[in-house]
């Protein structure tokens, strides 16, 4: 399979968007490449193995995640110099983002790889667009630090005017929920997003202070997108 830009330079190794949870969110597109290729790289192959199974895609599996990205980039862009065309996945969403991915493009591109993100699902896109906040300008901040570095990183966002965007764990949201409130104020409008494209997806709007009253009677599972009003937007 060859670049749109070049027809010279063929792709070697394409980063393929993986459903967020409704298996029908899927490209074409992506559905081909993953059948043409000689590789797929998946950060948990059980995972992506029932996505492979449910489109009949028979193509071999191999282990690369965050655990092991960085013993396996030299070697895979040794395979790749060899010819050997490859695609990354993760669990769901597109590699990269707050998913492996980011060293094996680096490397891929400093020598010369050619290298293709095909576009497709991501969770923060439609938990932004959800919210009813904001979204013509807005910063994605990922998971914040767990214990280090938390709430130095809180407090670097204190003047941010952007609507910003975190990812959470369900048991750390009413930690992150009463962190935002006390230092970004009770009344700062926000959204969680939980389960999205599933069938129990829910999208919630209020202020800090609502959306912690919310959480306390209804705990919640599954991933979780936090969208926050950014200081000075009137929402």
């Amino acid at each position: 399979m060859k670049s749109d830009i070049s027809e010279e330079r063929p792709v070697q190794l394409f980063l393929v968007p993986t459903p967020i949870g409704n298996l029908k969110d899927i490209t074409f597109r992506a559905i081909e490449v993953l059948k043409s290729v000689d590789v797929i790289l998946a950060e948990d192959t059980r995972t992506t193995g029932k996505l492979l199974k449910h489109y009949e895609i028979q193509r071999p599996l191999q282990s690369y995640h965050i655990f092991n990205e960085h013993k396996t980039v030299e070697r895979l862009i040794e395979r790749l110099k060899k010819g050997e065309v490859m695609a990354l996945v993760s669990d769901a969403g597109t590699p990269g983002i707050s998913d492996p991915g980011f060293l094996l493009v680096r490397a891929a591109k400093d020598v010369g790889i050619e290298v293709n993100c095909l576009p497709g699902p991501t969770a923060f896109v439609p938990a932004l667009v959800n919210s009813g906040l904001p979204n013509d300008r807005f910063t994605f901040e990922g998971f914040l630090p767990h214990k280090k570095g938390r709430k130095t990183r809180i407090e670097s966002l204190l003047e941010e005017s952007r609507t910003m965007i975190f990812y959470e764990s369900p048991h750390r949201l009413m930690k992150t929920l009463e962190q935002f409130a006390e230092n970004f104020g009770k009344d700062r409008m926000a959204s969680v997003s939980r389960e999205l494209t599933k069938v129990f997806e829910e999208n919630v709007r209020g202020t800090l202070e609502e959306l912690i009253e919310y959480y306390k009677e209804n705990p919640i599972k599954g991933e979780i997108v936090i969208v926050l009003q950014g200081v000075g937007k009137n929402v």
